[in-house]
C-alpha cells in the first residue's frame, strides 16, 4: 500500500511525490472526495512540504485534485456527465488505434503481448480475482493505445484512460464477471492479426457501446459523495 511507503533523501522529490500521489489516486487508495493536509502527506513521504506542494499543484492542473486553502487537498470528483464524455472520448481514440493496428498488421511480439494480456484476463476470471482482471484489462487497453503509432493520439488517450479507469475501478465490484470483455478483446486481436481493420473497428465500437450502457447502471449504484453533484445531464 502507498501509505506504508517512505521516501527519503531522493532527488527530484516533487516528481516522486507526484507519482506516489497519482498512483494512490488511480489505484483507489485515495478515492474521490478524500482529503489530506500537506503536512500529513509530507510525513508519509518523508520529505518537506515544498515538493509535496509542487506535486499537488501539478495534479490540480491535471484535474486529479483540488487545493483547498488551509485544508490541504481533496481528490477531485467527476460528474456523471464528465465520466460519460471521457468514456466516449476514450472509445473513439481506442477504436482509431485498433483500426490503425489492423491496417498495418503489427509484428509478432506485439500480437504475443496482446495474447498474454488476454490470457491473464482469462486466468483472473477463472480465479474470481477482479483486482488481477482490472490490472490485465488496463494493460490490454494501454497496449492497444501504445501500439497505434501516433504519438499525439497516445498522449491524449493515455491521459483520459487514466481518468476513466478511476471510476471503472470503483464500479468493478458491482459488475457481473466481465466475460464479454475478454471475448471481445480476443476478437479484436484476431481482426488485427489477419489485417482486417473494418472488423476491428466494428467489434471494438460495439464493445465500447455495451460498456457505456453498463456503466450507466453502475454509476447509479455508487455511494453518495463519490460523484460530483450537478451538471449530470
Amino acid at each position: 500500500m502507498h501509505s506504508e511507503r517512505s521516501i527519503r533523501d531522493t532527488p527530484k522529490q516533487a516528481d516522486i511525490a507526484y507519482q506516489w500521489l497519482k498512483d494512490a489516486i488511480l489505484a483507489g487508495e485515495m478515492p474521490p472526495g478524500h482529503q489530506a493536509l500537506e503536512p500529513e502527506l509530507a510525513l508519509k513521504l518523508g520529505m518537506s512540504r515544498t515538493p509535496v506542494r509542487e506535486a499537488l499543484v501539478r495534479l490540480q492542473n491535471e484535474g486529479f485534485v483540488e487545493l483547498i486553502p488551509r485544508r490541504g487537498m481533496r481528490v477531485a470528483r467527476l460528474s456523471v456527465r464528465d465520466i460519460k464524455e471521457i468514456t466516449e472520448l476514450v472509445a473513439v481514440l481506442e477504436t482509431e488505434a485498433a483500426e490503425r493496428l489492423a491496417s498495418r498488421k503489427p509484428p509478432p511480439e506485439t500480437l504475443a503481448a496482446f495474447d498474454a494480456a488476454i490470457a491473464e484476463m482469462d486466468r483472473a476470471l477463472e480465479q474470481q480475482d477482479i483486482d488481477a482482471w482490472n490490472k490485465s484489462d488496463y494493460a490490454f487497453h494501454l497496449l492497444l493505445i501504445h501500439s497505434c503509432g501516433n504519438r499525439h493520439l497516445i498522449e491524449v488517450a493515455e491521459r483520459f484512460l487514466e481518468r476513466a479507469n478511476r471510476y471503472r475501478l470503483l464500479t468493478s465490484t458491482r459488475r457481473m464477471p466481465p466475460v464479454y470483455s475478454n471475448v471481445n478483446h480476443a476478437a479484436v486481436v484476431e481482426a488485427i492479426r489477419r489485417g482486417d481493420p473494418q472488423s476491428a473497428v466494428e467489434i471494438h465500437r460495439s464493445h465500447k457501446r455495451r460498456w457505456m450502457h453498463e456503466l450507466d447502471g453502475l454509476l447509479a449504484r455508487l455511494e453518495p459523495g463519490i460523484l460530483k453533484q450537478g451538471d449530470e445531464s
